[in-house]
């Protein structure tokens, strides 16, 4: 379990972003992060993901305390972090990507297995450069397959929605919604509803602090008529 204590981040001008925050985040689970924009949900994922350290407080996985653990080490521990924009490569193929996430040279057989499990013909994209000629949904397809390959504890999504064209998001909810039926641990940072909607816990972050936390069945009526935190899933104030 990766579980967060009292934990509190602020910038350098002391604002706080992120307010004594306690979270516990279930094992084999997807969970979806939403609430209002610039309530914290990013920064939240960078801390887990050890891009940023807490300014005090704890976090732990599986019981062992990795706050002063950099995004290198946590990686080697079993947390990988898809950004909001997938780095692109110039170069390096796809199969080059995915080896390198293994560690190791892949059998066709994996790459198939690795490729179809995010909807990408295998035939068609391991030869294919990691680069500006990917599109918005390949890309996020593509660094979905790569998480996969480093066969991880934890994986955090950024908002892997943003950036893509209505087909692809579908696309990625229907890989989602696969990947949940494996029982992978999730974290998906996300406003949309179809993310929500396919989610098996809802955390609610507002002003850096948890506003609630639970079943989906449970928030999400809450989320669809503005009672929590005043916001609709689609991060807009009800009533505006």
């Amino acid at each position: 379990m990766l579980e967060l204590r009292n934990v509190t981040w602020s910038l350098p001008d002391g604002e706080v972003i992120i307010d004594d925050l306690t979270l516990s985040i279930p094992e084999g689970r997807l969970s979806v992060v939403t609430g209002p924009n610039g309530g914290g949900k990013t920064t939240l994922a960078k801390l887990i993901a050890g891009l940023v350290k807490p300014t005090s407080g704890q976090i732990l996985l599986g019981g062992r305390d990795i706050t002063e653990l950099d995004v290198t080490q946590r990686a080697r521990l079993g947390i990988s972090y898809g950004f909001q924009t997938p780095v692109r490569f110039k170069g390096l193929t796809v199969q080059g990507l995915l080896e390198t996430a293994a560690g190791r040279a892949l059998s066709f057989e994996e790459m198939c297995e690795l490729t179809g499990k995010v909807g990408l013909c295998t035939m068609d994209y391991i030869d294919r450069d990691v680069d500006a000629s990917l599109s918005g949904g390949e890309i996020k397809r593509v660094e979905i397959a790569s998480v996969l390959a480093r066969g991880t504890q934890v994986s955090i999504f950024d908002e892997p929605e943003a950036g893509i064209d209505l087909w692809s998001f579908n696309g990625l909810v229907d890989v989602f919604s696969a990947l949940k039926q494996r029982g992978m641990t999730m974290v998906i940072i996300s406003h949309q509803q179809r993310l929500l909607d396919i989610a098996d816990e809802i955390i609610v972050i507002s002003s850096g602090q948890l506003r609630v936390q639970g079943a989906h069945d449970r928030v999400m009526p809450g989320l669809l008529a503005g009672e929590i935190a005043g916001h609709c899933p689609a991060g807009r104030k009800v009533g505006a």
